[in-house]
């Protein structure tokens, strides 16, 4: 009982620091890009809070419990590589062009075509991760107050819902700061119980050895999918908006460069602590004859071996690791759906405008994503596939439009159209070599050929 009353007061401070955020919100930017004025812990803070959440916690833990180590490179690795990578090479050159959103970039860069279409592209990679926030807050509240998923499901995407809709950018930053403390503090103290009932090398022995191999040796299709593995979301979730976001919040170019590398080490180190409990959970729960599905592993350890406070501690984290990511998520496609869609294609609104059309998009995307999250319950698979739309398409205009003064609308158009057509090709064949790398590949021949051929075009006449 206790245990349900925590969480319910959880969702009530979360609704009410979104009230509090609203009275910050008076134009579009604000409710986009929290008036560029986030301090280094709250830039830190709300990129670590990105991905950290039901993919990290529930979904990757329980894909290592199948597949070891090898299952999980997309995340938390190449998640860790992709913020690092932004922190050093993209954050720079972004933050300089000050606009509010990724389609604003392809606009001012290769023209309306293609913030058109890279705006649609955007917003239907983030369908499958809100769903997939949703599904895991299904989860937690399912396993915490005992009611069926569909209701559970309502519960939490309402609460995610009501404080983005009433704060935007600023109540997902500083829900995210404190969601990040309770995070990293739950976990830690989660890790020190457990770690009292079992040695931890009896917990590494629960597995094979073959559980920990980061590289396995194989032939060209193996080392060719596992390179996918990495850019999966290391370079797949680069040119996407949640991102891009945090770093046009921050007050300073330093601000969100050092944030980017803060957050990608720190999320990497602290995504350890689930794998860990996952070691923990199959020692215990095998001694105790329980036999449970892989998603449900964390909360059922935690409801089993723990005292009350512990299990506060730990579904504050995990909760707070959703909230925090299916906020983000929410917001993003909602600032592309209203600034890029209805302002520049629809409506041709004014700035007051902006932030009313923001609202309502945070609920169409939010409908539609709940009922993607009640048709498909599978929490990796929903938020994997939500990246791959992002590399193969928008990845190579993302870099040519930055580092490249050649690569033009005609560059960036061949670039969208190749890759996602090969991409989708090798998804139709069932191709033994991962799909993302036909499709970036040609994302990158259309992109560079048609680089070439205009300016060799341009030089002839």
């Amino acid at each position: 009982m206790w245990l349900g009353i925590s969480v319910i007061l959880y969702l009530i401070v979360s609704i009410l620091i979104g009230i509090w955020a609203s009275f910050k919100v008076k134009t579009g930017e604000d409710f986009i890009l929290a008036g560029r004025s986030l301090p280094l812990h709250i830039t830190t803070a709300a990129l670590f809070a990105t991905w950290f959440g039901s993919e990290t916690v529930l979904g990757a833990s329980s894909v290592f419990y199948q597949k070891g180590i090898y299952g999980i490179i997309e995340d938390p690795f190449g998640a860790s590589l992709c913020l690092i990578i932004l922190g050093v090479v993209f954050v720079k050159p972004l933050y300089k062009m000050n606009v509010l959103t990724f389609g604003d970039f392809y606009r001012e860069k290769f023209g309306p075509t293609v913030e058109l279409l890279a705006s649609v592209l955007l917003i239907v990679t983030y369908i499958g991760w809100i769903a997939g926030q949703f599904v895991a807050l299904g989860l937690i509240f399912e396993s915490i107050l005992g009611i069926p998923f569909i209701w559970s499901l309502i519960l939490g995407a309402s609460v995610v819902v009501a404080y983005t809709y009433l704060g935007g950018m600023w109540s997902v930053s500083i829900t995210d700061f404190f969601q990040m403390i309770i995070i990293i503090v739950g976990l830690i103290i989660c890790l020190i119980f457990i770690g009292q009932k079992v040695s931890f090398k009896e917990a590494l022995n629960s597995v094979p050895s073959s559980h920990f191999d980061f590289f396995r040796k194989g032939n060209a299709v193996l080392y060719l999918n596992y390179i996918a593995m990495w850019m999966t979301i290391g370079l797949g979730s680069l040119p996407q908006q949640d991102i891009f976001q945090r770093v046009m919040s921050s007050k300073s170019v330093k601000v969100a460069q050092w944030g980017s590398v803060i957050a990608g080490l720190m999320y990497l180190t602290i995504a350890m602590i689930p794998i860990a409990l996952v070691l923990y959970a199959k020692v215990l729960l095998t001694k105790n004859g329980i036999i449970i599905d892989e998603q449900h592993i964390l909360p059922q350890l935690i409801l089993q071996e723990c005292p009350l406070w512990v299990q506060v501690m730990f579904f504050g984290a995990l909760l707070s690791a959703v909230m925090s990511t299916a906020s983000g998520a929410l917001l993003a496609p909602s600032t592309i759906l209203s600034e890029n869609i209805f302002n520049h294609f629809i409506f041709k609104s004014k700035e007051l405008n902006i932030l009313k059309y923001s609202r309502l998009s945070v609920l169409i995307l939010a409908i539609i994503s709940f009922f993607l999250a009640f048709q498909n319950q599978d929490i990796y698979q929903l938020v994997a596939g939500s990246n791959a739309l992002s590399l193969v398409g928008l990845f190579v205009p993302l870099t040519g439009g930055l580092f490249f003064k050649r690569f033009g609308q005609k560059s960036a158009l061949a670039s969208i159209i190749l890759g996602i057509l090969c991409w989708g090709i090798a998804i139709a064949l069932n191709t033994e070599v991962s799909p993302l790398i036909y499709g970036l590949t040609g994302s990158l021949i259309g992109g560079i050929f048609t680089m070439i051929y205009t300016n060799t075009t341009v030089k002839d006449n």
